[in-house]
């Protein structure tokens, strides 16, 4: 692809599947890096929710990547072709690489709005039909790095029948065919890169017909859709999963779509996933409450992020029955279930507790309050407390991707699953 710098270094592969790398010459200059496996700075229309920029910007080691999505920006393409200037500029972001994917992975959207020309996203004002047309158009105006090609995603549902699923592989090719050709004609996108969409549903056949289609074709890197939190088994998605990764280049990254849970990411860069969409964090502060499970593989416990008496602790809390359902003011589409990886803050046992969130975490909700008052916060509905949580919840969310490259490059990955998943079965909420 003319003008494109970025390049994947790898530096290990643990067990034949879990790459350790850098992405190198990110961006329209390729002045910046991204560490593997990693995720994305996720976004509501390129701000971090609850978040300013000068506050975010106070956190280390964010990822140089930000995610925003065509769902919250379609419906504001003429603003943004009057600003002339892209949406980086538009809303005021920090340096950064910009990437454009379809549909927000935070919240559901409704199925059967697709044809043999069109996708479907839906903004605030309701639901808006692409072409390939318009949806390079709207690529034109935001000037993204990076962006997802227009795909039909919509055969992730368990019935969905295999017919279905053939023809949503072949119009997915089909749009990443027009979405190219346009994209080489067109002097705007000189440096970007366009990611190809490996769909197939829970077909393998179809899986592995769509990974080599899209290989085939000059795209920066892969995105794997359809494989989403709660759509599907996760030993499934693992098999497919690793059958479609030995399809693909090794020098090009795989961005997985739909899946945070930090079990869900060990079990998905074991089979060779190397991006991951951050709105994890984003759902845990949606639902008061704070990420607080263990990922400690060095004998320091500020390297780690957590201290292993605090993980005592929290291991001695969970063990007492947590009422989910107590979290139903603030939920985004369907993400209403509480994960063994967090705590409740809500819960009235927390309302004299006067420890910081996690023992050794440097964030500045941790060094700066105590459970005890995001306590208060949060049943008094202050907007501080989802600025606090959101702080926490997305420094502890890198730590975690921090000890999971440490732990590749170590050969520690079996101690660090020990460590994420000895609360797999807490009833502080099963994952799906």
């Amino acid at each position: 692809m003319a003008g494109s710098k970025m390049k994947l270094e790898l530096s290990r592969v643990v067990q034949g599947k879990g790459r350790l790398g850098v992405l190198k010459g990110l961006g329209r200059t390729g002045q910046h890096s991204l560490k593997i496996p990693g995720c994305l700075l996720y976004t509501h229309f390129g701000s971090v929710p609850h978040l300013t920029q000068d506050t975010l910007h106070t956190m280390r080691d964010l990822p140089s990547v930000t995610q925003v999505t065509l769902s919250t920006i379609a419906e504001h393409q003429e603003v943004l072709e009057e600003f002339k200037d892209g949406f980086r500029k538009f809303a005021g972001l920090h340096d950064t690489v910009l990437y454009c994917s379809l549909h927000d992975p935070a919240t559901s959207c409704p199925t059967g709005h697709t044809t043999n020309k069109t996708v479907s996203v839906w903004g605030s004002g309701g639901r808006i039909e692409l072409t390939a047309a318009k949806f390079m158009a709207l690529q034109r105006t935001i000037q993204p790095d990076w962006y997802q090609s227009m795909a039909d995603g919509e055969t992730w549902l368990s019935d969905t029948s295999r017919k279905r699923v053939r023809k949503s592989v072949d119009r997915t090719l089909a749009h990443l065919d027009e979405c190219l050709l346009v994209h080489k004609n067109s002097q705007e996108f000189e440096g970007a890169e366009i990611l190809g969409v490996v769909e197939g549903g829970d077909i393998l056949e179809e899986r592995l017909r769509s990974a080599r289609e899209t290989a085939k074709r000059p795209v920066g890197g892969f995105c794997l859709d359809g494989f989403q939190a709660g759509s599907m088994d996760q030993a499934l998605r693992t098999q497919l999963i690793n059958a479609v990764t030995k399809e693909l280049p090794e020098d090009k990254p795989r961005l997985l779509q739909g899946v945070g849970q930090p079990d869900e990411v060990l079990a998905c860069v074991g089979a060779g996933v190397d991006l991951f969409e951050a709105f994890f964090p984003f759902q845990v502060t949606e639902r008061g409450c704070a990420l607080c499970f263990s990922f400690d593989i060095s004998p320091d416990p500020e390297r780690a992020g957590s201290a292993p008496s605090t993980v005592l602790e929290l291991e001695q809390e969970r063990d007492a029955p947590v009422e989910a359902q107590q979290n139903g003011d603030n939920m985004v589409d369907g993400q209403t279930q509480m994960t063994s990886f967090e705590m409740n803050l809500k819960d009235k046992r927390y309302q004299d507790d006067f420890r910081p969130l996690v023992e050794g975490c440097g964030c500045y909700c941790c060094r700066n309050h105590k459970r005890a008052y995001l306590h208060h916060l949060l049943v008094t509905n202050e907007l501080l407390a989802g600025v606090l949580l959101m702080i926490h919840n997305t420094a502890h969310y890198q730590g975690f991707f921090s000890a999971l490259r440490e732990a590749l490059a170590t050969d520690k990955l079996d101690l660090l699953q020990r460590r994420v998943l000895s609360k797999g079965d807490r009833p502080g909420g099963k994952s799906e």
